[in-house]
Order: structure tokens, then C-alpha cells, then sequence
């Protein structure tokens, strides 16, 4: 039985854990990358109970120079057939509020959209030269259209997406898959921290399944739940200020995050 290695950041918890122990078999060996060494621990506990062999390591996706040691040194010894750049955080506004913490915008760009370039650029070259891989990349429905309640959520997403779509049609010429994950209400920590209502919202194990699955036939898009995803979609052909004038009317609460950079 061939062994596959895989790599995913923001592992300790979310649907980093859950992909974590949806992947845990004997035939897996798995790079779990998280800040919560306790958390991160419990999580690599469970899967080495399923049989994967696991390898942890407290890092801080925003450290691009840590980053690339550590993923080109494991990459090295264990060529890593999946990454899944999976690491995030969430801010955003209350109703009333105009402008998010400066800081806080910074903090989610740093964690959301540059630890994604953090964890995917140390691979390129190393999977290209090989003529196989897959690059997974978390994305969200909030990338597909601006949101008044998260613009920097949004500008973070939308970023990912732009990304992934870019590297995709290059890299795939070499062997190398690329999958984008736009993810609707997944029911985590992150999320559980908004208040809105949250259509269509699934387990952290559900969305691992489905992420799983649509990995496995190396989907250029898994996007889900599909009846959201072409509702945003379809958002974007509405006139611009009537889209406006909807959304700005949807009661959305999202904490800012105490991130700092």
C-alpha cells in the first residue's frame, strides 16, 4: 500500500482537525502545523489511533522564513503529496461600526492570505520537479463577493481565490493539481463567534468529507453548499447598489479579532 504524505496548517482545531482525522489511517502520514502545541498535540493523539504516522510543529503561518525551512526540510525527507493551506482567522464589524481595528486588517491579511503563500511557495518547485502533487487552499464565499459586515475577511479570500485560480492553469501543465475549497457556514470555533444567521451550515466533519471527496477526484472548485454558492454567484449579476442595499440590511455581528502582527 503506497503511503501518502500530507500536509495541513491550522490543524489543532476547525476543520483542520477534522481533516486531520478524516485523512488518519495506517496508509497516511501527516504534518500538522498549528499555534496551540496542547491542541495540536490532542489532535495528533487521535490520529495516531487511527494508525497515520503524525509530525507536529507549533508554528505561525505569517513567519515566511520559518515556514519555508521547516515545510522544504520535512518535504525533503518525506515528499509531501497533498498540502492543504487551511490555516485562518475571522474579523469584522458590528452593526454601526464603520471601519475595522487598522491592526486587526493587517493581522487577518497576514494570517489568511499571506500564510497561504507562506505554505504553498515552499512546494512548487519541489512538486513541479517531481510532476505530481496537490495544492489545496482554503477559500470561502466570502471571497466570491464583498460583504459589508467583513470587508477584510473578504479582501483575504478573494485574494486566496485569485491566487489558486492563477497557479492552477501554470502548474497543472507539470503534474501539480490545484483545488480551491469555498467553504459556506461551516460549524467551528471561528464561526461560532459570528452572529448571523448561517444558511445551509455543516458539521467540521461533514465539511471534511466533502473536502476529502472532492479532493480525491482532484477538483479544480469544491465548493459547498452548493444552493449558497449559486445564490453568491448569482449575486454578482444583481446591479451593484441593489446588492448593496440588501446586504447592508442582513443583521451580521463579527467580532474583531485580537490579532496583531
Amino acid at each position: 500500500m503506497t503511503t501518502q504524505s500530507i500536509l495541513i496548517t491550522g490543524a489543532s482545531s476547525g476543520i483542520g482537525r477534522a481533516l486531520a482525522l478524516a485523512y488518519a489511517a495506517p496508509s497516511i502520514r501527516l504534518a500538522l502545523i498549528g499555534r496551540d502545541s496542547a491542541r495540536l498535540e490532542a489532535v495528533a493523539g487521535e490520529a495516531r489511533a487511527k494508525g497515520a504516522v503524525v509530525e507536529t510543529a507549533t508554528l505561525d503561518v505569517r513567519d515566511r522564513h520559518v515556514m519555508a525551512a521547516w515545510i522544504g526540510a520535512a518535504d525533503s525527507i518525506r515528499p509531501f503529496d497533498l498540502v492543504v493551506a487551511n490555516a485562518g482567522i475571522t474579523t469584522g464589524l458590528a452593526p454601526g461600526e464603520l471601519m475595522e481595528d487598522p491592526e486587526a486588517v493587517r493581522a487577518i491579511i497576514a494570517t489568511n492570505l499571506l500564510g497561504v503563500l507562506n505554505t504553498v511557495e515552499p512546494l512548487v518547485q519541489p512538486m513541479a520537479a517531481r510532476g505530481r502533487g496537490q495544492i489545496a487552499m482554503m477559500g470561502s464565499l466570502a471571497g466570491l463577493h464583498g460583504l459589508p459586515y467583513s470587508p477584510a475577511y473578504c479582501i483575504t479570500k478573494a485574494g486566496v481565490h485569485a491566487y489558486a485560480e492563477s497557479l492552477r492553469g501554470r502548474l497543472e501543465r507539470k503534474g501539480v493539481l490545484v483545488s480551491l475549497i469555498i467553504a459556506g457556514f461551516v460549524k467551528t470555533p471561528l464561526n461560532d463567534s459570528i452572529a448571523a444567521i448561517k444558511p445551509g451550515e455543516i458539521s467540521e466533519t461533514e465539511a471534511a468529507d466533502v473536502i476529502k471527496r472532492g479532493l480525491a477526484r482532484g477538483a479544480a472548485t469544491i465548493a459547498f453548499p452548493w444552493f449558497l454558492y449559486a445564490l453568491t454567484r448569482l449575486g454578482r449579476l444583481l446591479p451593484a447598489r441593489l446588492y448593496d442595499f440588501i446586504m447592508a440590511r442582513v443583521d451580521v455581528t463579527v467580532p474583531g479579532t485580537k490579532e496583531r502582527v
